[in-house]
């Protein structure tokens, strides 16, 4: 299925909603706008292959442009809000975007970019400053119609830089149809859980590969997106409440901000009409994703895979009752735990994750990356650490870039964040290994308070205690400091490198 067919079928339906405004988008105009998009790519030379860039916030432009791309078979590359100007020229230059869309909303970056962009078509949704030209004046003035050589484009998206520069990754055209079936319209509808007509909430931002993926293939259902342009706890549960929200994507930051909520405040909202509630992005912590299933029922669901597509695994709420800690079992390539030589581990064994038998690993420009994370067997990983059962299910211990040595012991810092999240004056903490002269590293722990009035030595005992009461000593942290916000991405990764940088003395990149 396509837009387009719940177009001709049904006009009038809303395709997506824009919580903060209620400004409707239908099936009928998404079409219209999403053609008139594609003709406008067409006339600025664009052809199949080519690429479109997106520096956009959450705004009701975004799938039009999106779809626009996906219908005439560009490449559409959606870049973060957050970066600097510097990050984002890197970006349309490594995609080879011929086209750079902005909104008003992103903020002062998109005024230096004219400058560093040359060659760059650039439009802005909104009131275009110069040298941008008004996309919405651009496009309305194309007409409606289908272009003529109409085929399947792509997202071309790039990791979150959490660890380094982001890299793209790209995939080949398929030369399919645009309604042509994918594995992302089957996934929602054979695992997921996802109703007929999917009432779907978005908090996270669309430049996200999960928000952007799921929003798109919920619009392929004919269901109604309704997209928060920005993640409030309360407003989420208000929002599932009024539009009977029944499917939703979710990051573990999400859960624990909703779970910190005064008890009479979560009561205030009925969440009834959810039936599926999908996680992923970053390791839940288990007491978090206890809550939840006590809070909304069985119907939270969790996946683990990468912007990079080399695999995927899946756990159903019923599994993961059982198998507690669990991102599941693969149903994209298979799993395979490997040691330090490279070789296969048995169950319980602890080592690198790969995926065997699955699609290729490749990184636009940097195969050298690839050729890094593809071992001597042909499996590749994405650098996380952990085990599987005797049932094949996967369990994540970390990254492998986190993981702290002290005395010849590895530490891996999120088992000690996972206990850390469950404090009820702790908002989020991240874990760190900082140089000691005696042990090689020492653990630290970063943590930002519920209150920021509280952070001081009496928390900070507390919480050292807390630790201590929990994990071995050699896991508790040396240190314990103080952030009034930790450098998290609004799609829930941790910029952890950032915090590392700061306790061995390196100039950190800018929080993005």
């Amino acid at each position: 299925m396509h837009p387009t067919t719940h177009a001709k079928g049904d006009p009038m339906r809303p395709a997506y909603v824009m919580a903060g405004t209620d400004e409707v988008v239908t099936y009928g105009e998404l079409d219209a706008r999403s053609n008139q998009g594609a003709q406008l790519f067409r006339a600025l030379g664009l052809n199949v292959g080519d690429v479109v860039a997106i520096l956009m916030d959450n705004n009701a432009r975004y799938f039009e442009i999106a779809w626009a791309a996906q219908r005439s078979g560009l490449y559409y590359t959606c870049i973060s809000s957050k970066l600097t100007a510097a990050e984002v020229e890197y970006i349309v230059r490594d995609c080879g975007a011929k086209a750079l869309i902005v909104s008003t909303g992103v903020g002062p970056v998109i005024d230096e970019l004219p400058a560093l962009l040359s060659g760059v078509r650039l439009f802005c949704v909104g009131a275009a400053p110069a040298p941008y030209e008004s996309f919405e004046a651009a496009r309305d003035a194309m007409p409606t119609t289908p272009v003529a050589d109409e085929t399947s484009g792509l997202d071309m998206l790039y990791s979150s830089g959490t660890t380094g520069r982001p890299k793209g990754v790209k995939p080949p055209l398929t030369g399919d149809a645009i309604d042509a079936p994918n594995a992302l319209v089957v996934l929602p509808k054979l695992f997921f859980g996802f109703p007929d007509e999917p009432k779907y909430l978005s908090p996270a931002p669309l430049y996200h590969a999960a928000p952007l993926r799921w929003c798109m293939s919920v619009q392929k259902l004919g269901g109604t997106v309704v997209v928060m342009e920005k993640f409030e706890p309360e407003a989420c549960l208000a929002l599932i409440e009024k539009h009977k929200i029944n499917t939703a994507q979710f990051v573990p930051t999400h859960f624990v901000r909703m779970l910190k909520l005064p008890e009479e405040v979560r009561a205030r909202y009925d969440v009834s009409s959810m039936v599926s509630a999908v996680h992923a992005a970053a390791p839940c912590p288990m007491p978090v994703k206890e809550q939840m299933l006590n809070w909304w029922g069985p119907v939270i669901h969790e996946y683990y895979a990468g912007t990079e597509g080399n695999g995927f695994c899946y756990i159903s709420p019923h599994d993961w009752l059982t198998h507690k800690g669990s991102v599941g079992r693969a149903i994209i390539g298979e799993v395979r735990i490997c040691g330090e030589d490279g070789e296969q581990l048995p169950p319980r064994a602890e080592g690198v994750v790969y995926f065997a038998n699955g699609p290729a690993l490749s990184y636009h420009n940097d195969q050298g990356k690839a050729a890094e994370n593809t071992n001597k067997h042909g499996w590749t990983t994405l650098g996380d650490v952990g085990w599987v059962d005797e049932e094949g299910f996967l369990y994540l211990t970390d990254r492998k870039s986190f993981m702290i040595i002290s005395g010849g012991v590895n530490i891996y810092p999120q088992e000690i964040e996972n206990l850390l999240v469950t404090h009820p004056k702790v908002a989020d903490a991240a874990v760190v290994g900082a140089p000691d002269e005696e042990m090689g590293e020492k653990v630290v722990a970063v943590v930002q308070p519920l209150d920021w009035a509280q952070a001081g030595d009496a928390l900070r005992d507390e919480l050292m205690a807390y630790v201590r009461a929990h994990l071995s000593h050699v896991k508790a942290p040396r240190v314990l400091d103080f952030m009034e916000e930790l450098p998290r991405h609004p799609t829930g990764k941790l910029y952890k490198r950032l915090i590392r940088d700061a306790y061995w003395g390196k100039e950190g990149s800018r929080i993005v």
